[in-house]
């Protein structure tokens, strides 16, 4: 069993490297949790222009090789750098990636075709590391499983890998002219690949190959994994997660609980805790001063922080615009997107000043400061995968209004008005004005329910969206295809030192017992609920020694009697198996009650298996061992039988023979025994 699994994480931004979306925050703040998780994670992503150069003058070259791309051989460097205890690759190509930005150019089909063979080929080239599992990320390494599985396929270093493929947004999915397919990607000429790449008669889709050829599909939601199985959320993909559905797995993603903390938030006016949030008034006053809103502490502050766009739900906040400001309300702001929306929020701005702050801009910082100062943050998402904006929010107490839609339906419970409980405010259907009613109930609770607001504050704060689970998770995918790898991870069943785990009925430091014959035997002669009734007599004579030499280290219960309360009776053949041959004892048995007790375990012994010569023999020792303990506390219990014995008691061999009193008249064979044993009595004594 493998203790280490290794798992090559691609993505085309990850932060502090680079960062466009919620992508990058992923790529940059999973793999940690992943290697405390127990996985051996190696991140790659391009060597971007943009890079900080606190960054660029750290970074130290591993190797170079050429990349076949069509006809083409290009270069590529990988370059390294230790980031947050995690090792970052860089895939060096100046043509390609020495560029401002990371999309939006027009050879963005060749270049991300380019850094998807570059993940593929460096595997062969990056020392001390060979890879288990490549988990790729978006339509930017989608082309990564194909190229695996076409061009290297059959190299050993290569079958062992086994891929994974996470959709972050089925919105963009890379789909270009289908004149690359030869020209650039060099799969014309197999079919499987041209087929399954194809998404129309002229065009091909990148994504579109990462889900037909990806061992295992995961989506950054559970919610958003079910919701692309249709049409409306699909993205005309939805045949292919339907038709894959049993290896498509949804997990909400986490965010970075060190960096959205307000305990130890330097950029925001004051830190402020679950259990103390007077803070958060005084960062409210600074957020109000900084975007010229009128300094109230007692008006609610609504905040916007993200793309402008329609997904985002710009289009239902277009529509009631003017409704919602009429409200006793702040809203501000903060983001880039469509030109339309950006637009009309600068016209609105002039109108409503006083109420109403847009930075069209996105700064990272001010992002914090307005997570910290206000009251609610509206998300009204056509769809949304996940969404991090409200987990972040809630950290800072700051209550969310969402539509019911992937993650945020997943991370956000809504308010009961009859309990109280929740952690924000939702609304179900993508309607405008079914938005504008969840946001009056919500500042009609802020002034109305101080007691209940307080209340779903601690809670929202409270909630855990760290990474720990979120990589728990993806450690139990990795491990299906690779289950070999299972020692990376302790069992779920082992228990803390000492304690209890209820199901094997050992404690932890039972285990750390060294593994001897002596020990071996003790364990196998634990008391059993109920024995295995498919056992041959051959095993229950094995069980039979087994106790008895567990009787001579000083146990003076015979484990016997449970064994043989498990015989089965209906089985007459193996009945007749498990009728012992005579046994011989002393002529004193009358006499004795402890000898009288001795014959008795004896007889229980012997009818519990199928007896042969080794088994009597161990019966005769037992006979003596059973005397010497006679002595000790146990052996109390053990006078308590005998003396139960002899007023008339026998406990027979199964559960299904009825209990006879011992003065019954013996059968023949009884008899016969009886006599052979008073004879050698005689003899002795003679």
């Amino acid at each position: 069993m493998k203790d280490r699994l290794n798992v090559l994480f691609a993505a085309f931004e990850a932060v502090p490297f680079m960062k466009t979306g919620g992508l990058g925050d992923v790529a940059g703040s999973l793999p940690p949790a992943l290697k405390k998780a127990g996985c051996d994670v190696r991140v790659i992503i391009p060597k971007f222009l943009d890079m900080p150069e606190e960054y660029k003058s750290k970074l130290r070259h591993v190797t170079q090789f050429y990349v076949p791309l069509g006809w083409r051989n290009q270069y590529c460097g990988i370059e390294q750098l230790e980031h947050n205890g995690v090792t970052f690759y860089f895939v060096d190509n100046e043509s390609y990636f020495a560029r401002h930005g990371a999309y939006g150019y027009f050879d963005d089909g060749e270049r991300i075709a380019f850094f998807s063979k570059a993940i593929v080929e460096c595997i062969q080239y990056l020392p001390d590391f060979e890879c288990d599992i490549l988990h790729c990320n978006d339509w930017h390494t989608a082309l990564a499983p194909v190229f695996l599985r076409e061009f290297y396929s059959g190299m050993p270093l290569y079958d062992n890998i086994k891929t994974v493929f996470t959709v972050h947004n089925l919105k963009f999915q890379g789909q270009f002219t289908d004149l690359i397919l030869g020209d650039i990607l060099g799969l014309s000429h197999i079919a499987p690949a041209a087929q399954q790449l194809r998404c129309d008669r002229t065009s091909i889709n990148y994504m579109q190959g990462a889900l037909c050829y990806s061992d295992i599909l995961s989506t950054v939601s559970p919610t958003y994994a079910g919701e692309i199985q249709n049409s409306y959320y699909g993205e005309h993909m939805e045949r292919i997660f339907q038709r894959r559905n049993n290896i498509l797995f949804g997990i909400l993603n986490g965010i970075d609980t060190d960096v959205y903390n307000p305990q130890n938030d330097m950029d925001i006016a004051s830190r402020y805790s679950v259990d103390n949030i007077e803070g958060k008034k005084e960062c409210k006053r600074a957020i109000q001063e900084e975007l010229g809103l009128e300094q109230n502490p007692d008006i609610p502050l609504i905040i916007m922080i993200g793309r402008l766009t329609e997904q985002k739900g710009m289009n239902l906040v277009r529509e009631v615009f003017d409704e919602m400001m009429r409200e006793s309300l702040q809203l501000a702001i903060l983001g880039t997107g469509d030109r339309e929306y950006e637009d009309m929020l600068r016209y609105y701005e002039n109108i409503y000043r006083g109420k109403l702050a847009v930075k069209i801009m996105f700064d990272e910082k001010l992002s914090h400061r307005m997570y910290s100062g206000a009251d609610m943050i509206l998300m009204p998402s056509r769809f949304e995968p996940c969404g991090l904006s409200q987990m972040i929010a809630m950290a800072y107490g700051t209550l969310p209004i969402v539509r019911e839609s992937g993650g945020l339906k997943d991370s956000v419970k809504p308010y009961n008005m009859y309990t109280g409980e929740g952690t924000g405010f939702s609304f179900a259907n993508y309607n405008a004005h079914e938005m504008l009613f969840t946001i009056k109930n919500a500042v009609y609770v802020y002034y109305n329910k101080k007691d209940d607001w307080k209340k779903l504050q601690q809670t929202a704060m409270n909630e855990d969206f760290s990474w720990k689970q979120a990589a728990e998770k993806y450690v139990d995918m990795y491990l299906r295809l690779h289950p070999e790898a299972a020692g990376i991870r302790k069992s779920e069943t082992e228990p803390e030192d000492g304690v209890y785990d209820g199901k094997n009925g050992e404690t932890e430091q039972e285990k750390k017992t060294p593994v001897t014959k002596k020990n071996v035997e003790k364990k196998k002669a634990a008391p059993r609920k109920k024995a295995e009734s498919s056992k041959t007599s051959k095993t229950k004579a094995a069980r039979t020694t087994k106790s008895v030499k567990t009787a001579k280290a000083g146990e003076t219960k015979v484990e016997t009697e449970k064994a043989a309360e498990g015989a089965p009776a209906e089985n007459k053949a193996e009945n007749e198996l498990q009728k012992p041959e005579p046994v011989k004892e002393p002529a004193k048995a009358a006499k004795s009650a402890k000898t009288r007790e001795t014959k008795v375990e004896t007889e229980k012994v012997s009818e519990s298996a199928a007896v042969n010569k080794e088994a009597v023999k161990e019966t005769k020792k037992a006979e003596n061992v059973s005397e010497e303990a006679a002595n000790t506390d146990k052996a109390v219990k053990t006078e308590k039988n005998a003396k139960t014995t002899k007023s008339g008691q026998v406990k027979t061999d199964t559960e299904k023979e009825v209990k006879k009193p011992v003065t019954e008249k013996k059968s023949e064979p009884a008899k016969v025994l009886d006599a052979k044993a008073e004879k050698k009595s005689n003899n002795k004594k003679g």
